[in-house]
């Protein structure tokens, strides 16, 4: 199924939350920045299934605000809200569109439909979760947010010359989640079957990439951060 474009409806109806979210995500987001020195990327603690190794670093943040967007379907005995899509849009520190955030079907994977990110230049990559890379854990997770997500990209395409590409990407972090949640009702009998919950949400998606023995070597020399 693919994503349907959103309502004036609907739009009216996510304001006012994507609204409240934003002020919170925005304030959390202030507090993250000043508290990594110059030229680096504050990555807050987080549970260790999904901590990311080197030599995989931090290479840009993207503070993400849309919804998680759900259908009713059967689902054994009884009926459920399973997620068709997450719809957000990346903003940078400084309020900048970056990225845009969807699932999308992977051309590397036989067009399988895996979660994507595109930057402004038209690169994509594709991400999966893999077992045991998704927490939970309420001394992290807000309550009512969705999981926080270590992803491993599964699949890239290069964008146009000059960009920012996203193709160096290797793994990529969902954390300080906001809201998101399949409803908890609404879904139960089947007439319901086939409705649609477009449920706010937001997140900061920390993109990771490989810097080789020599990059650090470069960086310790010159005494600065990379």
């Amino acid at each position: 199924m693919k994503p349907c474009s959103a309502s004036p409806d609907r739009a009216s109806r996510l304001l006012v939350p994507i609204a409240s979210f934003t002020a919170l995500a925005m304030t959390l987001a202030i507090s993250w920045a000043h508290s990594a020195p110059a030229g680096e990327i504050a990555v807050p603690p987080v549970p260790e299934n999904i901590r990311v190794l080197a030599p995989n670093t931090p290479y840009r943040v993207g503070h993400a605000f849309g919804t998680q967007d759900y259908v009713c379907l059967p689902a054994g005995p009884g009926f459920r809200f399973v997620l068709f899509t997450p719809e957000a849009t990346l903003f940078d520190e400084r309020g900048h569109q970056i990225i845009t955030h969807s699932f999308s079907p992977n051309p590397g994977e036989g067009g399988r439909v895996r979660a994507m990110w595109q930057s402004r230049d038209a690169s994509r990559v594709w991400g999966a979760v893999g077992p045991g890379d998704s927490s939970s854990d309420a001394v992290y997770v807000m309550s009512g947010a969705i999981p926080w997500l270590k992803v491993t990209v599964v699949g890239k395409h290069a964008g146009t010359s000059g960009g920012d590409p996203l193709t160096q990407t290797t793994l990529v972090q969902r954390l300080n989640t906001v809201g998101g949640l399949a409803p908890s009702t609404g879904c139960a009998v089947p007439s319901d079957v086939g409705h649609e919950a477009f449920v706010p949400y937001t997140a900061d998606y920390f993109f990771y990439k490989v810097r080789t023995q020599d990059h650090w070597k470069h960086c310790s020399r010159r005494k600065r951060a990379c």
